[in-house]
């Protein structure tokens, strides 16, 4: 599945490289609020951050914007439900830091500048570092907590572009479970806000 994604993603990215009429690169740093959908606790929400580097090609209005960025992303879990069906206070925490690479489709209208964008597209992200967590009551699960090296998302927003700057804000949903457990899943889920500077 992944590859039939990320093979129309680059036949796609070709084309629109073949038929484009400007190329932008950039530069872009910005915070997240990122959690893990757990069906087995209760989360909480982690901040956490991005850093990296966009290219966009495309047209009058159609454009792809492929990315790279450092980031961080975490959570906290503040209750566990147990095998006879309870729920109980238990608190756990992870982070990873990631590399993500997310390939956008988008559109956009209005003024050189001054336009506004909207955009969506698939997003993987490699898991560079991670740290965990987790208190006594969290042993009954003993493979939820690890986790694999990547995970496969998709990412939905709109931005604004004023002269060289742009700001986006995105909410990404997970699409694969990134935990190796066959009995518990785990699906990142963060919405992000980044300033953008366009250097070409």
């Amino acid at each position: 599945m992944k590859k039939l994604i990320f093979s129309i993603v680059f036949l796609t990215l070709g084309w629109a490289t073949s038929k484009a009429q400007t190329f932008n690169l950039g530069v872009k740093a910005g915070v997240n609020l990122a959690k893990l959908n757990a069906d087995f606790a209760s989360e909480e929400n982690r901040l956490g951050y991005q850093i990296g580097a966009w290219a966009r090609i495309g047209g009058a209005s159609f454009y792809v914007q492929p990315e790279a960025y450092i980031g961080s992303k975490g959570n906290k879990f503040i209750s566990i439900q147990q095998d006879n069906g309870n729920e109980v206070s238990a608190e756990g925490k992870v982070k990873f830091t990631t590399l993500d690479i997310p390939v956008l489709f988008g559109t956009k209208f209005g003024a050189k500048n001054l336009n506004f964008r909207v955009m969506a597209g698939p997003v993987i992200s490699f898991i560079l570092d991670e740290n965990s967590t987790f208190s006594s009551a969290y042993q009954q699960a003993t493979d939820f907590s690890n986790y694999k090296n990547q995970a496969l998302g998709a990412q939905f927003g709109a931005g604004v572009d004023v002269g060289s700057i742009s700001v986006d804000l995105r909410y990404e949903a997970g699409l694969s479970n990134i935990s190796k457990s066959e009995k518990y899943t785990q699906k990142p889920n963060l919405f992000q806000l980044s300033l953008g500077f366009k250097i070409l």
